[in-house]
């Protein structure tokens, strides 16, 4: 277990990596024997430093849902972080990519929530009706700690990602927005094109079966904590497509079908 002081000084490691745009050596290099409470904590303390800067809570996101990457990161369930006002992006928008460390997409499902969900006994139907619609997202990953350390190989570890706000940096919405009782929400697919070409698709059952259960397994989540999931917000689901390395000059559309495209571009 860290100390209230290491917590802190993480905290503020991350967040400074990101103001001046320099990555840093992973947490569990210096601290292999913490554990994953102890990057929570992390986590928090680097959103509060945020907050107190003027930043506000937009929503949150889930990550690592499929099963391959749960087996690579050696863990067996997703992860989980907070979104801030200043990481939400409009559709169509040019997107400065230095202004990002080690930058990826992820295709996703939003859910925008009209009722709050709270409490460790939130099923999918409740997660349903508290959905005012459900929309397009990609969500924007950054790296403000080495994903691979160039000097010395070394790996970070979920404990690494998860302090790093689980790797979340932004998030873009786009297409049509549905209901989420009007169509089947296991198959909408994506096909994820940079630059013309076909790089990801998928579809969004692959988000643990169904992507209304990663929001009601992050609202169990967060109810430990006394934090309800709250009308507005936005709940990214967990992305169904391998995430994609993101380039100065990059233009993405992705194609939702019925559910319309989403494109930006990173200067």
């Amino acid at each position: 277990m860290l100390t209230e002081d290491q917590i802190k000084f993480q905290a503020q490691r991350h967040h400074d990596a990101e103001r001046n745009r320099k990555q840093i050596e992973a947490i569990t290099l210096t601290h292999p024997d913490m554990d994953i409470s102890d990057s929570y904590k992390i986590q928090a303390a680097w959103m509060d430093i945020k907050k107190s800067e003027g930043r506000t809570v937009a929503g949150y996101k889930i990550g690592l849902t499929s099963r391959a990457m749960q087996k690579s990161m050696n863990i067996t369930e997703p992860d989980y972080g907070t979104l801030l006002d200043d990481m939400v992006f409009e559709e169509g928008t040019e997107i400065e990519s230095s202004a990002f460390l080690d930058p990826k997409i992820e295709v996703e499902l939003a859910f925008i929530l009209k009722k709050p969900l709270f409490g460790e006994n939130v099923s999918v139907i409740d997660v349903l009706n508290a959905t005012d619609y459900v929309v397009p997202a990609l969500e924007l990953i950054a790296a403000r700690s080495f994903r691979i350390d160039p000097n010395t190989g070394y790996k970070r570890t979920v404990k690494d990602t998860i302090s790093d706000n689980a790797a979340n940096a932004g998030v873009i919405l786009g297409g049509l927005p549905v209901r989420p009782d009007s169509i089947d929400l296991r198959w909408v697919g994506a096909m994820m094109s940079r630059n013309g070409v076909i790089e990801e698709s998928g579809v969004s059952g692959a988000v643990l079966n169904h992507p209304a259960k990663g929001i009601a397994w992050l609202a169990k989540k967060y109810a430990k904590h006394g934090i309800a999931l709250e009308p507005g917000q936005i709940i990214l689901a967990g992305s169904f497509t391998r995430p994609v390395e993101v380039r100065a000059g990059d233009t993405f559309n992705v194609d939702y079908g019925k559910l319309g495209s989403i494109s930006c571009f990173f200067k």
